[in-house]
């Protein structure tokens, strides 16, 4: 609960992709700004390091989240009910 708004039904649901999972409530950046209309959220990904399952992604965390150029991370789309489901993005992606 964000701004007294519920994020998720469940623990479970925002990371099983069930039914209730996908965001109906703003999620907003640490400077306040709602990142699923946001013209300045193009991309609108939750990006996490981790296998589909919670575990961490060897080599898929953008090297402890410093790293660029052709360095990969897992990031998920916000809005398809699969927090973890991730796919690769390169770590330079805005």
């Amino acid at each position: 609960c964000l701004q007294g708004q519920l994020l998720a039904k469940s623990w479970s649901s925002l990371f099983g992709g069930q039914s209730g999972a996908t965001p109906r409530s703003p999620i907003y950046s640490f400077n306040g700004r709602n990142i699923l209309t946001d013209p300045l959220w193009p991309h609108r990904l939750a990006w996490h390091g981790s296998t589909p399952r919670g575990g961490r992604a060897r080599r898929r965390d953008c090297q402890g989240w410093r790293g660029s150029g052709t360095d990969e991370g897992m990031a998920s789309p916000l809005g398809q009910g699969r927090l973890l489901a991730g796919h690769r993005h390169n770590c330079s992606a805005p």
